[in-house]
C-alpha cells in the first residue's frame, strides 16, 4: 500500500483546489480516538500526532486486486493506482480554547468523514472521558457538527433577509429551505439523515454543512480479537441505523504491520487467517462512500486506474486521462474486466464479439477497461 505522509500548515482549504485531482476523507472524531495511528497504518509512514498547529495528509492508493492481475498480463513498464487523499482532522472539543472553529473548517474541506470511535479499554491511554461509550462519542462529534451547521444557516438567512423582504421568489424558497433544515437541526437532526430533497439541498449548497457529509464509522479496537466487543456492536447498531458502513481497525496493530516488508506483511496476515488488512478494507470503503468507481486503461507502457464518479458519462471519465480526450471525444472502445480475465487477450474477447463501442451518453462502469478515440 503506497502513500506519502505530508504535514500541512493548520487549514487545509488552500491545498485542496482545482488543481487536487482526488476527493478527500476526513480522519474525525474526539482527542485520542486514535485517528494518526490509524492514518500512519494507512500510510504505511510515522505522521506526528497532532501538534497544535499542523495537519496530517497522506495521498494513498487504493488496493486492488484487478489492477494486480491486469499488470501480471501485460508486464507494462509503469503502472498507477487509483488514489485517496486523507486528512487527519485534529480532535474535536469544546475546550473554549476557539480551536472548534479551526476544526470545522477543516471538516468543510473535505468530501466523506471516517469518524474514528475509540471501541477499547486501557486506562494507560488518555482520553477525552474515564469510560468508552460509542453511543456518547458519536452523540458528542454530531452536536459540534450541527452547532457549525446552525450557526451557518441563521447567517445565510439573515443574508436572505433584504431580498426576501423585497419579494424576491428564489429568496423566498432559499430562506424557506435553510429555516426547514435549521428548525430539524435544533431537533437533534444532522442534515445527512435529514431526507432533503434536491430544491432543499440546492438551497444549502453554498453553506457546505457538515452534517452533511456522508460519514463511514472506524472502531477502533485494540486488536484483532476484540473485533466484536460490545463497544463495536454498540457503534455497528449507529452505522446500521443511518445506512452506513462500519470497519474495525487495530490502529496501532495496523500501523506496526505497516512497517513490515510486503512479503512478511502477507505472510503476517496469512497467520492470523486474514487475505488482507482492515486498511485495505477501509480504503476501498472510503472510496466507495465518497461515489467513486475505477475504470482501466491497459498496454505495454502503462497499466493504470483511473476514478470517476459513479453516473459518469464516458467523455467526463475520458476528460480525467486528458482534457484533449473530452474536448474532442468521439467514442469509447470498452472491454470488462470480467472478460478479459476469463478470454486472456483482448484479442479474444473481440473475437468472442464482446467489445463494445460506446457514445457520449454511455455511463462508465466500474472495471470498464476502456480506449478513446477523439478529435486532436
Amino acid at each position: 500500500m503506497a502513500g506519502e505522509v505530508v504535514t500541512q500548515p493548520d487549514g487545509i482549504g488552500h491545498r485542496y483546489g482545482a488543481k487536487s485531482m482526488s476527493l478527500i476523507c476526513g480522519l474525525a472524531g474526539l482527542p485520542s480516538c486514535g485517528k494518526t495511528a490509524i492514518l500512519n497504518a494507512i500510510t504505511a509512514a510515522g505522521a506526528s500526532s497532532y501538534d497544535g498547529a499542523r495537519i496530517n495528509r497522506a495521498v494513498v492508493d487504493i488496493p486492488d486486486r484487478r489492477l494486480d492481475n491486469l499488470v501480471e498480463m501485460y508486464h507494462p513498464l509503469k503502472t498507477r493506482a487509483a488514489s485517496l487523499e486523507v486528512v487527519d482532522i485534529p480532535g474535536l472539543s469544546s475546550d473554549g480554547s476557539g480551536r472548534p472553529s479551526r476544526q470545522i473548517g477543516d471538516i468543510k474541506d473535505v468530501d466523506a468523514l471516517l469518524h474514528v470511535v475509540r471501541c477499547f479499554e486501557d486506562g494507560s491511554i488518555p482520553f477525552a472521558y474515564e469510560t468508552i461509550d460509542p453511543a456518547r462519542d458519536v452523540e458528542d462529534v454530531e452536536f459540534e457538527l450541527m452547532v457549525a451547521d446552525g450557526a451557518t444557516l441563521e447567517s445565510k438567512i439573515q443574508r436572505l433577509t433584504k431580498r426576501v423582504r423585497s419579494g424576491d421568489e428564489q429568496a423566498v424558497r432559499e430562506s424557506s429551505d435553510c429555516q426547514k433544515v435549521h428548525n430539524a437541526i435544533q431537533s437533534g437532526i444532522p442534515v445527512r439523515k435529514q431526507g432533503l430533497s434536491q430544491q432543499e439541498v440546492d438551497s444549502v449548497r453554498e453553506c457546505h454543512l457538515v452534517s452533511l457529509k456522508p460519514v463511514l464509522y472506524v472502531a477502533n479496537i485494540k486488536s484483532a480479537e476484540d473485533a466484536e466487543n460490545a463497544h463495536v456492536t454498540a457503534l455497528r447498531e449507529i452505522a446500521e441505523s443511518e445506512g452506513t458502513e462500519l470497519i474495525s481497525v487495530s490502529g496501532q496493530e495496523e500501523a506496526d504491520i505497516s512497517q513490515l516488508e510486503p512479503d512478511e506483511r502477507e505472510e503476517f496476515l496469512q497467520g492470523l487467517g486474514l487475505k488482507e488488512s482492515s486498511m485495505e478494507r477501509l480504503l476501498r470503503a472510503a472510496y466507495k462512500k465518497l461515489g467513486l468507481i475505477s475504470f482501466f486503461t491497459t498496454g505495454e507502457d502503462e497499466v493504470r486506474a483511473w476514478t470517476c464518479r459513479v453516473g459518469d458519462k464516458a467523455p467526463t471519465a475520458a476528460g480525467k486521462i486528458h482534457t484533449d480526450m473530452e474536448a474532442g471525444f468521439i467514442r469509447m472502445e470498452v472491454v470488462t474486466y470480467d472478460d478479459l480475465i476469463e478470454l486472456g487477450s483482448e484479442t479474444a474477447v473481440a473475437r468472442a464479439g464482446l467489445q463494445r463501442l460506446e457514445g457520449s451518453t454511455y455511463e462508465v462502469q466500474d472495471g470498464d477497461i476502456v480506449a478513446v478515440r477523439f478529435n486532436k
